[in-house]
């Protein structure tokens, strides 16, 4: 077997993974360089990876426990993985900048995807590095959201899910199982203690402590600022091509340039409570 390669994608954010197998369990040395890698880079791609979705899971496994999602698409066969389908991704939850599940006390560490089945063209995944988000904002503003709180709430990604018909979850028995939580506005990474940008636009309601109109200033416009490409990558999907990234430090965006059907696995990592 090679070595492991490691290839920055930008400056800022991502590395391609090269010189591993993920069919079989890594080698402790690869593991901790994997590991480091994602700390340093936030999230990492991973091409020509032929591995079922057992596999995948088992790949998981080696950086943490499994979490399960308050709801799941319907074509999802197992708890451990998540299928998603998509052949008209417009306005269908994943095409605005987010953070997986932060409506959960606990969202998750990260999420391993898997491409499986893609259209001729189109269908990238956009990933931007929060920590650098944050640190681009003035020391005033990183002043002020360093002592506020945000609520983030399911309502809006499980109702798209429902009207998509990607999910037959019943709206009013997930929000009483999952009712908002609140997360600090800026969270600071419990491995690298690096403070990062905690608010997105699939979730975050509210900023806590101010006032309707103060919210309808703000809260757009740190949900808008992840938008500059200095902060981005942009990964162009092959088959058997995966993507690892740490949702304590990122946000992605799916590009909803096709019509032709797009199927994806994906395996959750649990994560804690966010400070």
């Amino acid at each position: 077997m090679k070595a492991l390669q490691i290839k920055k994608v930008t400056h800022v954010i991502g590395a391609e993974i090269s010189g591993v197998s993920l069919k079989e369990p890594l080698r402790s040395e690869a593991r901790a360089a994997i590991e480091a890698a994602l700390l340093e880079h936030h999230v990492l791609f991973f091409r020509d990876q032929d591995i079922t979705p057992e596999e995948q899971v088992e790949f998981a496994r080696q950086f943490g426990e499994i979490s399960t999602p308050p709801f799941t698409p319907k074509y999802s066969k197992s708890p451990d993985y998540i299928v998603l389908d998509q052949t008209t991704p417009e306005g269908e939850g994943a095409d605005n900048w987010h953070s997986d599940n932060t409506f959960m006390a606990e969202p998750p560490l990260g999420s391993i995807l898997k491409a499986v089945l893609l259209p001729e063209t189109g269908g990238d995944t956009c990933f931007a590095n929060m920590v650098a988000a944050y640190e681009a904002l003035s020391e005033p503003i990183r002043t002020m959201l360093d002592g506020l709180e945000a609520e983030h709430d399911i309502t809006k990604p499980l109702q798209k899910a429902i009207d998509a018909g990607h999910s037959e979850a019943k709206l009013s028995e997930v929000q009483a199982k999952w009712p908002p939580v609140q997360h600090p506005a800026v969270r600071t990474h419990p491995v690298t203690g690096k403070k990062a940008l905690f608010v997105n636009g699939n979730s975050t309601t509210r900023l806590l402590g101010l006032s309707a109109r103060e919210n309808q200033i703000l809260l757009p416009f740190l949900i808008d600022h992840v938008r500059s490409p200095a902060f981005q990558c942009r990964f162009r999907w092959d088959t058997n091509s995966l993507a690892f990234w740490d949702n304590r430090s990122t946000q992605h965006f799916a590009v909803p340039d096709y019509q032709e059907r797009r199927v994806m696995h994906r395996v959750t990592l649990a994560g804690d409570r966010p400070a």
